[in-house]
């Protein structure tokens, strides 16, 4: 029997591929989620937070590229962080960063099918939510190149709408009403805030988990990034401001769906553009599960590649070289978590995860300047060390104040980081070092 080489992912993906990939991640945490900060911080309080995460996202954004375009792995800050703190970091991050697309996905999953029920109230908002991850596990399964051309056009129709829904809204906009009970929790609501204004941004990251499959990796990385992040900005601070002075904003602040709330006050109830704009929403709620989908996967893949999960999720369909078991692996995942948790609860697990892994990846930055100097950077971090270490100090205030706040959810999260450390340490990976052929990208054929 001849030796075959083990299969291999495509490098296909181009700058628009990534942007498209990065703001479809997150573009749909403009459309919902950002507003529950207004119930624990006000208009002024969420400002002040989202001020804070955005400054955090610049300076970890800009870091952050520094170690994707340097080690372009699939494994992301699972990769980074085995490199400068070993199997034990490693493992960490990996965890972090499969909580953080693994949970995300599901929480998508029930605002497409919330969307879904607006428009068609016969339809459940559960089912909707379980034919979706069919649907685009089956799409994500038919290649990578076909999914990224998808996103690039489910992701412009989200931004036109986001774009669309300033133009409708803003003539409706009164500051009085933005200006209402401002900060009626004062500093403490602000530090409540930092997680909701974390999903403004959240998943952006997830670019690094297809780093394997961008052509000139080194080049084209940092403009997928940075494109990406100036376009969300302008996205999150537009929406946030002008939805939050079209009505007592109070109102807003626990709905699923603040867009169209927001439209129909601004525009009366018999509106039929409310409607329209519901049905248009789709597309970014879409684009963001999407992506999450592609994002988990090559997460799962890269584990496993490496031996952090069971090697079989590391395999790769002949037919369309996309990895097949890891797409069901997360799938399975986002099914369990449909059936036994609310939205709000996947979203902040989800969340936390992020943080944790934005906080490691930072510290594996630091390291690796140290332990590694004559590491290829063909991008590298500005006013270093300023940007890694503000990114790491707003993190860790976030992290704080979610484990503070929010602590039984905070017993989930750092109770399954616990398990996985003992079953790590029990079956004695720690004690296997990784090969160059799993931690290292190979060569990819196109």
């Amino acid at each position: 029997m001849t030796n075959a080489k083990p299969e291999q992912l495509k490098r296909v993906l181009k700058p628009i591929h990534l942007w498209a990939i990065a703001v479809g991640l997150v573009i749909s945490g403009e459309y919902f989620g950002w507003n529950f900060g207004w119930a624990v911080s006000g208009t002024i309080g969420f400002l002040i937070a989202t001020v804070i995460i955005t400054v955090m996202y610049i300076a970890f954004i800009f870091s952050y590229t520094e170690l994707t375009a340097a080690i372009p792995h699939a494994g992301g800050a699972f990769a980074y962080a085995y490199r400068a703190m070993g199997p034990f970091g490693g493992l960490i991050a990996g965890y972090a960063t499969l909580v953080d697309f693994l949970f995300a996905t599901p929480a998508i999953a029930i605002a497409l099918g919330t969307y879904l029920n607006f428009l068609w109230p016969v339809v459940p908002p559960l089912y909707s939510a379980l034919f979706f991850n069919v649907v685009f596990i089956v799409i994500n399964y038919l290649g990578v190149k076909e999914s990224a051309i998808f996103s690039v056009f489910v992701t412009v129709l989200a931004v036109a709408e986001l774009l669309l829904f300033m133009g409708i809204v803003s003539p409706h906009f009164k500051m009085g009403n933005f200006m209402s009970r401002p900060m009626p929790f004062g500093w403490s609501g602000v530090f409540a805030a930092l997680p909701y204004a974390v999903w403004f941004y959240l998943a952006i990251e997830g670019v690094a988990m297809v780093a394997e499959e961008v052509k000139e990796p080194k080049r084209n990385i940092p403009k997928g990034y940075i494109s990406a992040l100036g376009t969300l900005i302008v996205l999150a601070f537009g929406v946030m401001i002008l939805t939050g002075g079209i009505t007592d904003w109070r109102k807003l602040s626990g709905v699923s769906d603040p867009l169209p709330e927001a439209i129909r006050y601004a525009l009366g109830n018999h509106s039929n553009l409310t409607r329209i704009f519901a049905g248009i929403g789709l597309f970014g709620l879409i684009a963001s599960f999407h992506g999450t989908i592609l994002a988990s996967s090559s997460q799962v893949f890269a584990m496993a590649r490496s031996g952090y999960m069971p090697r079989f999720l590391s395999g790769i369909s002949h037919r369309f070289k996309t990895p097949n078991w890891a797409l069901v692996a997360g799938g399975v995942i986002s099914f369990i978590a449909l059936f036994t948790g609310t939205a709000a609860q996947i979203v902040y697990i989800s969340v936390m995860g992020a943080v944790l892994m934005y906080m490691l990846s930072m510290v594996s930055l630091f390291i690796l300047r140290k332990k590694e100097p004559d590491l290829e950077r063909p991008f590298t971090a500005p006013v270093y060390p300023v940007f890694p270490a503000i990114a790491l100090v707003i993190c860790t205030i976030t992290l704080v104040a979610m484990v503070y706040f929010y602590w039984q959810l905070s017993l989930y999260f750092f109770g399954g980081l616990v398990l996985a450390t003992a079953i790590f340490a029990l079956m004695g990976k720690h004690k296997v070092k990784l090969t160059e052929e799993n931690m290292v990208s190979p060569v990819i054929g196109k």
